[in-house]
């Protein structure tokens, strides 16, 4: 279900952001404009995209979602509605890639987390979730990639 895990550094990335605290259950319906206000921002103001989107959880709590919808841009973008500029901080992660559609990822965090408690990794509370290859790509669920990310502690 995921590819074997690995230890990387990352860069600190300049993003385009728009923060939501939603109920579990209201995922859905916020995901989808929430992302196309964050590409229409950068869109409006002439800004690259610098790789895929990807949401940032900052908080796990099993009622509400706390995230940012978030796109790696090549300048800092200006506040627009409710997108914000932002920056994603380096630092080290545990990483894996998750292949199939998005009804998966519980699953896939399950056996992501199981192996990082296996190998007595200590992670900070918030993780990422970065969109490879999803809808856009194809109706072929097998080819999409989810890249799962923990911060390391210490």
């Amino acid at each position: 279900m995921i590819d074997t895990p690995e230890i990387v550094q990352t860069q600190s990335r300049m993003t385009a952001v728009i923060r939501l605290t939603v109920p579990r259950a209201d995922i859905q319906k916020v995901m989808g404009p929430g992302l196309s206000a964050v590409m229409a921002a950068v869109k409006d103001q002439g800004i690259a995209a610098t790789g895929p989107w990807f949401t940032h959880h900052l908080r796990m709590d099993p009622k509400l979602f706390d995230f940012e919808i978030c796109l790696p841009v090549a300048s800092p973008v200006a506040a627009q509605g409710r997108v914000t500029p932002g920056t994603l901080a380096a630092g080290k992660v545990v990483r894996t890639i998750y292949r199939g559609g998005y009804e998966g990822l519980g699953a896939a965090w399950g056996e992501f987390g199981a192996w990082i408690k296996a190998q007595g990794l200590k992670t900070a509370d918030e993780l990422l979730e970065c969109y490879l290859a999803g809808p856009e790509t194809g109706a072929d669920e097998t080819a999409w990639r989810t890249e799962l990310s923990r911060p390391l502690r210490g």
